[in-house]
């Protein structure tokens, strides 16, 4: 188990560091540049044990935060083309925000019991 945990948090690293690279063309590159970042980031300091329980929650209590704020007052889904473009970018926004959110969770979850019972 302790294994496949290790494995996610640098699948997650790699993933949430493309992430962040892809916002190079967002109309508000810097915020999200570095959202993704920390993700990445906090994702790799946890697949090599090097991060706590209380930095990864609070973080994934952010975003979740952030997906509530973000999420537009009129969801139109993820295309471009199929709605107003400000809803879908908002969508897009929320949504990848709610996906940090449930990472950085269970590792701040994997993290709090792994401290408790050392398994």
């Amino acid at each position: 188990m302790k294994l496949l945990f290790k494995i996610l948090g640098f699948l997650f690293a790699v993933l949430f560091f493309i992430s962040a690279i892809l916002q190079y063309n967002d109309p508000d590159t810097f915020i999200w540049i570095v959202i993704w970042g920390f993700a990445a980031l906090f994702s790799l300091a946890f697949a090599l044990n090097k991060i706590s329980f209380i930095p990864l929650f609070f973080s994934g209590v952010m975003a979740l935060g952030g997906f509530f704020y973000s999420y537009p007052e009129k969801f139109e889904g993820f295309e471009i083309g199929v709605g107003d473009i400000k809803n879908v970018e908002e969508g897009r926004e929320a949504f990848g925000l709610l996906i940090i959110a449930i990472v950085l969770l269970i590792f701040a979850g994997r993290t709090f019991l792994a401290r408790k019972s050392k398994i």
